[in-house]
């Protein structure tokens, strides 16, 4: 279907759903794109996930996630991550940096550690194919999830490590920006444009920050601007729906899966 050209759905998004569920929705919904998140792969097998998805002609369009860079084994946690993107067929490994080590208030030592595992991983990532996109998380996030927490400083990060790194721009982490528009354009010029994220931004909170990300136009994002952006900055690639949201994960799928396709007709279709 035209209309859903370059549309992604993101396995966060469907979380009830097993891979296998995931992909028949995506199919039937004449979805082309597909985002998987590591733990659904695992839950499938490697080999078994990579057959689902190649049968079913969807193009995996990134996977969630490698990063928490200051954990134990996590160099070794993300060359794992960077086989599986390449066995998957995608050529993006999303990364979520991590938050502050346990017992630390050291920012400046936790920014470190993840520019360090980026250059380190980088070289890694290259040789297999497969580009890292530094996703920056809201800053309500910065002790327990991500040290990255504007587009500026992703941006920095991939400059640094080189070797192909770019960033993700998640709506629902960088919407707030004031300099958003100039660091999305400085992104598509330097080629680090590696993957779009979208979710809308829902009021009240819930106690879990993380789940408080809702369907395009539920909320206080105006995603369409920040669309026509990314597309004015040269993307091409694939626009990802990826929500947390327990409302949305106890509903039944199917009901989920139109949804998104239903906003993304109203809202994106045609933009880029």
């Amino acid at each position: 279907m035209s209309d859903l050209k370059g549309l992604s759905l993101n396995t966060a998004t469907t979380k009830r759903w097993t891979l296998a569920e995931t992909v028949a929705g995506c199919v039937d919904a004449g979805i082309g794109g597909i985002g998987l998140w590591r733990d659904r792969v695992a839950e499938a097998g490697l080999a078994n996930a990579a057959r689902l998805v190649r049968e079913a002609g969807l193009t995996v369009t990134s996977l969630c996630r490698g990063g928490f860079f200051a954990e134990p084994g996590a160099a070794e946690d993300n060359r794992r991550a960077v086989d599986e993107a390449a066995a998957l067929g995608t050529d993006t490994l999303v990364l979520v940096c991590g938050g502050l080590p346990a017992g630390s208030r050291d920012l400046p030592a936790a920014r470190r550690t993840v520019a360090d595992g980026i250059a380190a991983l980088a070289p890694y990532a290259e040789a297999h194919g497969v580009r890292l996109a530094i996703e920056p998380l809201h800053p309500m996030f910065c002790a327990d999830r991500a040290v990255v927490s504007t587009l500026g400083q992703a941006l920095d990060l991939a400059e640094a490590a080189g070797h192909g790194t770019g960033v993700c721009v998640d709506t629902y982490h960088v919407w707030w920006d004031p300099e958003l528009e100039r660091q999305i354009a400085r992104a598509g010029a330097a080629g680090m444009l590696h993957a779009f994220q979208v979710c809308d931004w829902l009021l009240p909170l819930p106690a879990d920050a993380l789940l408080g990300r809702g369907h395009i136009g539920d909320g206080h994002i105006d995603i369409p601007r920040l669309a026509r952006l990314v597309a004015e900055a040269g993307h091409r690639g694939w626009t990802e729906v990826e929500i947390f949201n327990q409302r949305i994960w106890d509903a039944p799928g199917e009901e989920t899966v139109r949804t998104v396709v239903e906003r993304h007709r109203t809202h994106l279709a045609g933009i880029g």
